[in-house]
């Protein structure tokens, strides 16, 4: 047989799967084998006395067993009990209770035997008991009269029942009684008081005792606590009410649960912790329980023996318990006997080793019988805990029997010796299909049985090689392990058992799926309340698995909630809420895999108020505030705001007092005399402000003199005899006291007077008549109330009331810098004469008339204001060549004062506005008629108009630049001499002596010869045939491949004879253009010499008859939306517009029309 390959830690699970399948000891049930006990009663049973008590005793074996009892150590003959059956093929025994059997008769120790002709099984000793639920004694309870603070214990004392009952505490409404640090049951079922306090009175503490084996719940008589009050109430420390003494032990079995106790009586209540003396408190298996009062360990070792020891500590100080903990141990198997299958000659042994505190005896029986006393075996030697067999033949099957047992307990086990010669069977059915997942384990079985025992190999396919290697584990069960399978791992396995009786095989196949994957998990999401969360789950799987979706919150099912939206591959949750909070997790399964991922929904909302505000420490000036935070709702609780009400002077109204850090629950107020405070607190975190707490109780301080004096204290005169001493009240909580009032004190500066003082009432004015003008006073205003004065108040400087200035400015000078703009100076007024605050200057200006124009007109007159002592400023945004006037005024608080004399300036001349209109009319065909309008501001005298235009082509580039000078009094003009059929570009602007005013444009055509009209018009209906646009795309295409041509002949280093080519053609497009043909000559197509986009468009048929040319110009103005007055002059786009000097050329319009196109061709 081939060595088994070793199996690593991480295949634990493996093994303990593996140990539960066929093994090769595993006989056949058509084979002939020694009874097993397959199915028995536990141990100790308790039974329900109303109902058949049914003791059951199940085994197999060949021939089938049959099946005794003994009860109590003596044989148990069921037929002579006409209560008692046994079932068919069966050793279970049913006690028929219900027909008129007591469960009482029946309690005892049962054992049941299975025996056929190869031996006998027996049970272990079952103990049957009858649950009890008894009542509870009568007794008469005397009422507890218990004073306020001291410890209390309420006796519970449950009748002994089987199993023992669960206890509580209610009361008459069936409610269970509150427990907290101060109140708690006890593992006893007595109710422990630390220290009662006066909510403690009451009369219905009830103790119930809960029987659940019958279901049934047994009520003590109710007992009364009435508590009575002392002042003051006396503090002690604490004392342990239960264990008692100092030092206790506890002894406990292996792998139960300790319970360590203690309770502790105290005022205030104790605070309980637990240490283990010279060690740690097992981490992961230690709890707490009933306020820490409890000291709970699962699964306890040897390892757990130890001191325990519990404090209770309050202020005054403390006490404490040491519990000696023994942990024993009742039998526990190390190695349990197995069943053996041996052939005959073989050896075998049957070992029994067994652990436990004390160190169990170990005992053989076969066959039911101690083995000293059962029918002797030359093959068989006994030796301990191990039985060696050596030679067996067929009559050395039996069954045997190993008992493990020390004062807290026993084990039994069964195991048989079964001498068989069997060929080799393989139980595995034949071509079973496993289906694994790659990199995953695969298991194929090969459950087998022989005697002697056979040898298993494997193969892979039909002719395959035996399998060998680390890629395999070939365990004892005859099951092939392949640790990590793979796509190629894929195939038909074949098992072959043998032995020295025979060889037999079996096939089974494997195929190996596609791991399922999750690749795009669920993310960690933190949504505020009422949100909306949304969870992915995006899976990969096999295409021939179907996997399911399944999404849990907490490891359980979704609530059954519509907000819960489930999609193909998401979650979806609406208006999420607090509850929602928790953790989401996606699981995909399908029949071979499973795969899971997990996010979590943390809801966070703003914090729930604060409660329980508490003042303490109250003082005159202080009183220190505490309070419990309310839920931070995920979000920690950044600050505190702490506000404050005063409901003496402002009920109602809550006023910002200070705030703390998040960490912080209690505060140092400082306060104010003479105010009933009432606080709460606000918490804050990053969602938001919590709605504030319920306010505190009210504290009212005691009255005390004014700690301040009004501030924002100022004189002001309303009135040339007057001095207005207005001041910013004291707010309520200022006033310190009742009676607030103000003494108001006022002397002039500068000169000795004594001060003089008035009382007023909570004003915040006094006026102070019959005062000089505008001389300065000090001024100072006190609080009091009945208590006395604020402190001395610091001084301030006030003025009486002001008067108009009484002198104007004197030496007015005015300097013109420019055409727009003046400086204007002037000398200051002595300060006695402005009488008040100075703030500045007043200038006033305004225009008189044009020199250039003669009329008058309505004046309008303006006003610069400089702040201030100045002494001069300037005049901007004056009109060129004007006549101006301006005077200076001083300014005070009152008004302004008297004006200096009338200055006269004037401005010199500057550059005129454009013209008002440019209208060009009556074209023939060599010349344009112009008109034009003066500029609508000359600012100067005119001495001349400058005219400039330039023709432009058909390909919209602009021809030579003409200049005209004209006359300043002319307004119209005739050009001659121009080509007919062509567009022009005018520009026109004014002249003074200063330079050229801004310009204006405007384009013109003049008309076409009456004798190419009609050669224009055939040209516009053969641009519209089909054939003329095939004849241009032709064209285009040509110029196109001979434009390729040139560039590949140019980057070849070759010559191309344009000019050649070009005379060749005698294209008009790039011919250059004759002066005596009326056309220009050659100009660059650059960006700068290009026409305007916005001019005006050549007509679409490119005629103008002389007799109808009106009607021919308005169709050219409808594709630039231009218009013609009446008179025949156009109005277009650049109709009143300003350009800049032209240059050569301008940019280009827009591509020409294709009437333009086929004429560059002709």
């Amino acid at each position: 047989m081939m060595k088994k390959k070793s199996v690593s830690a991480r295949k634990a699970s493996l093994v303990l799967f593996l140990c539960q399948m066929i093994s090769a000891l595993d006989v056949p049930l058509d084979l002939s084998q020694p009874p097993t006990i397959t199915q028995q009663s536990p141990k100790d049973y308790i039974v329900d006395p109303r109902e058949n008590i049914v003791i059951q005793c199940e085994a197999k074996g060949k021939p089938p067993p049959s099946f005794s009892w003994t009860r109590n150590g003596t044989h148990f003959d069921i037929d002579k009990d006409a209560q008692v059956t046994m079932k068919p093929n069966s050793g279970t025994l049913v006690v028929n209770i219900m027909n008129g059997g007591k469960a009482e008769a029946y309690e005892g120790v049962y054992q049941c035997t299975a025996r056929n002709e190869r031996g006998a099984a027996v049970s272990n000793n079952i103990v049957i008991r009858p649950s009890r639920s008894p009542l509870w004694t009568k007794e008469k309870l005397e009422p507890n009269h218990v004073r306020e603070g001291d410890s209390l214990v309420l006796h519970c004392r449950p009748p002994v029942g089987l199993p023992p009952p669960i206890i509580f505490w209610m009361d008459n409404a069936f409610q269970r009684l509150p427990q907290s640090e101060r109140v708690s049951q006890g593992l006893n079922g007595d109710l422990y008081f630390s220290n009662v306090q006066p909510e403690d009175t009451r009369e219905d503490y009830i103790c119930y005792a809960r029987f659940n084996h019958t279901q049934t719940i047994q009520q003590k008589q109710p007992i009364s606590v009435k508590v009575f009050s002392t002042k003051p109430v006396t503090e002690r420390q604490p004392v342990l009410l239960t264990p008692t003494g100092s030092t206790s032990t506890k002894v406990e079995l292996r792998g139960n649960v300790l319970l360590l106790e203690c309770i502790a009586a105290g005022l205030p209540t104790p605070v309980i912790r637990w240490i283990k003396e010279g060690g740690e408190l097992p981490a992961n298996r230690t709890f707490f329980e009933n306020f820490k009062k409890t000291l709970k360990i699962i699964d306890v070792s040897e390892a757990d023996s130890g001191n325990y020891k519990c404090i209770a500590r309050n202020r005054l100080g403390s006490a404490h318990h040491v519990i000696s903990v023994t942990v024993k141990a009742a039998p526990y198997w190390i190695t349990a006997p197995r069943n053996l299958v041996l052939s005959p000659g073989e050896d075998g042994t049957l070992i029994c080793r067994a652990n436990g505190n004390p160190k169990p005896n170990i005992s053989w029986l076969a066959n039911g019988v101690p083995i000293a006393i059962a029918p002797e075996d030359p093959s068989r030697k006994v030796d301990g805990d191990t039985i060696i067999f050596s030679h067996v033949q067929e009559r050395s099957s039996a069954v045997y029997q190993c008992n493990a047992s020390n004062e807290y307990g026993y084990l039994l086990a069964n195991a048989f010796v079964n001498v068989l010669a069997e060929p080799p069977r393989i139980l595995t059915p034949a071509n079973k299909l496993y289906q694994v997942i790659a990199d995953s384990p695969a298991l194929l079985d090969c459950a087998y049985f022989g005697s002697p025992k056979p040898e298993i190999e494997w193969f892979k396919g039909v002719k395959g090689s035996i399998l060998r290697g680390n890629e395999y584990v070939f365990h004892d069960n005859g099951t092939l392990e392949i640790p990590v399978a793979q796509k190629d791992s894929t195939g038909t396995y074949t098992c072959v058992a043998r032995n020295e009786l025979g060889k037999i095989q079996n096939e089974v196949h494997l195929e190996v799926k596609d791991p399922t994957m999750i690749i795009k998990q669920p993310e960690y999401k933190v949504i505020q309340r009422y949100g909306q969360a949304s969870f992915e789950c995006v899976i990969k799987h096999d295409s021939t698995l179907l996997p399911t979706i399944i999404w849990l919150k907490d490891n359980a099912e979704l609530p059954d909630d519509e907000r819960f939206l489930v999609g193909k591959d998401n979650l979806t949750i609406m208006n999420v809420t607090d509850k929602d909070d928790g953790t989401y997790t996606c699981i995909v399964n399908t029949t071979l895999d499973s795969v899971s991922a997990s996010a979590v929904l943390t809801v966070v909302a703003r914090p729930n108020p604060p409660f329980d505000l508490e003042l303490t420490g109250q003082l005159e000036r202080s009183v220190e505030l505490s309070w419990i935070p309310g839920d931070e709702n995920n979000s920690p609780i950044t600050n505190f705001v702490i506000e404050y009400e005063d409901g003496l002077h402002e009920p109602g109204v809550w006023h910002y007092q200070t705030e703390v850090p998040g960490t912080q629950t209690t505060v140092q107020l400082k306060l104010s005399p003479y105010v009933n405070y009432s606080f709460r607190v606000i918490a804050v975190n990053e969602i938001g402000r919590s709605p504030p707490s319920e306010p505190s109780e009210q504290y009212l301080t005691k009255s005390a003199n004014p700690d301040e004096n009004p501030s924002n204290v100022q004189g002001i005169g309303s009135e040339p005899d007057n001095l207005v001493i207005t001041w910013e009240s004291l707010k309520g909580f200022q006033s310190n006291g009742p009676g607030l009032q103000y003494k108001v004190s006022w002397r002039q500066k500068d000169v000795d007077d004594e001060w003089t003082s008035v009382i007023v009432a909570n004003v915040s004015k006094y006026i102070v008549s019959g005062t000089p003008t505008f001389v300065p006073y000090e001024i100072k205003v006190q609080a009091l109330n009945d208590l006395g004065y604020a402190p001395e108040p610091s001084e301030v400087i006030g003025h009486s009331g002001e008067d108009l200035p009484m002198v104007a400015p004197g030496n007015v000078q005015v300097h013109v810098i420019n055409s727009t703009l003046a400086k204007v100076h002037w000398d200051t007024v002595p300060l006695k004469t402005v009488r008040g605050h100075l703030q500045g200057y007043k200038v006033y200006y305004w225009k008189v008339q044009s020199l250039s124009r003669r009329s008058r007109r309505h004046v309008e007159k303006k006003i610069l204001t400089f702040r201030g002592n100045k002494t001069f400023g300037m005049l901007p945004g004056l009109e060129p060549y004007s006549s101006y006037k301006l005077n200076v005024r001083v300014v005070n608080g009152k008004g302004e004062g008297p004006a200096s004399p009338d200055k006269v300036f004037k401005t010199p001349e500057g550059v005129p506005s454009s013209p008002s209109f440019l209208r060009i009319t009556n074209p023939t065909l060599d010349s344009l008629t112009l008109e034009w309008g003066s500029p609508t501001h000359p600012n100067g005298v005119l001495t001349s108009y400058i005219l400039k235009f330039q023709p432009i082509n058909n390909t919209h580039e602009l021809g030579p630049l003409v200049e005209i000078r004209i006359p300043a009094n002319e307004s119209s003009l005739i050009l001659k001499n121009l080509n007919y059929s062509t567009r022009y570009k005018f520009y026109f602007n004014a002249q003074t002596s200063v330079g050229s005013g801004s310009q204006i444009t405007e384009e013109a055509i003049t008309i076409m010869d009456e004798g190419k009209m009609a050669m224009a018009s055939r040209q516009v209906d053969i641009a519209t045939q089909g054939w003329f646009i095939g004849l241009m795309c032709a064209v285009a295409l040509l110029i196109l491949i001979l434009l390729i041509v040139c560039f590949i002949r140019r980057n070849k280093g070759g010559k191309y004879p344009v000019k050649e080519k070009e005379d060749a053609h005698a294209d008009p497009e790039i011919q250059p253009m004759k002066e005596d043909d009326g056309t220009f000559g050659e100009y660059s197509d650059a960006e700068d010499h290009k026409p305007l986009k916005k001019g005006s468009r050549t007509p679409s048929d490119r005629t103008v008859k002389k007799e109808d040319s009106d009607d021919s110009l308005v169709d050219y103005g409808e594709g630039v939306n231009g218009q013609f007055n009446e008179d025949g002059s156009f109005i277009g786009q650049y109709s009143g517009k300003k350009e800049k000097e032209p240059a050569e050329g301008n940019e280009s319009s827009e591509a020409p029309s294709p009437v333009n196109a086929m004429n560059s061709f002709v």
